[in-house]
């Protein structure tokens, strides 16, 4: 099974989704892209993924161009909010979906308030994507 998460950036919402999905099951293959890839991971993304036990310092931020020759058992999408376009992808996948989140990387603060927010989303993607994983992956 493949699943490939995009988003924007590529460098916090859809590397955490891609971290946790992993997480649940290592015989996925699971890659993350971005239509404008940033590149780099974000810092507090990584922090966050870490304090709930996962690694991701290791993944790369890629532009989907990566993978538009490859088949998807799915694709989805994790932008949220109103004013950011989610990307589409025009590649060969049986399912598209989206499962949406804020993205904490735009919060404005104190320390505090930005950490909160990101572990809320953190917390959010895990359980969204566990629900995912049981509903359309496990046993199939």
């Amino acid at each position: 099974m493949k699943v490939l998460i995009l988003c924007t950036g590529n460098s916090c919402r859809s590397q955490m989704a891609h971290g946790f999905l992993q997480s649940f099951d290592q015989n996925l293959t699971v890659c993350s892209a971005g239509t404008q890839a940033s590149g780099k991971l974000n810092e507090k993304a990584v922090a966050v993924m870490k304090e709930a036990g996962i690694t991701i310092n290791h993944h790369t931020s890629d532009p989907v161009e990566k993978y538009l020759g490859e088949e998807w058992d799915y694709v989805i999408t994790v932008c949220g909010g109103a004013n950011e376009a989610c990307p589409a992808f025009i590649g060969k996948v049986k399912h598209r979906l989206h499962i949406g989140f804020d993205d904490p990387s735009h919060v404005i603060g104190t320390d505090e308030f930005i950490w909160s927010e990101f572990i809320r989303v953190r917390d959010e993607i895990r359980e969204s994507f566990y629900k995912f994983y049981l509903e359309n992956i496990k046993g199939k």
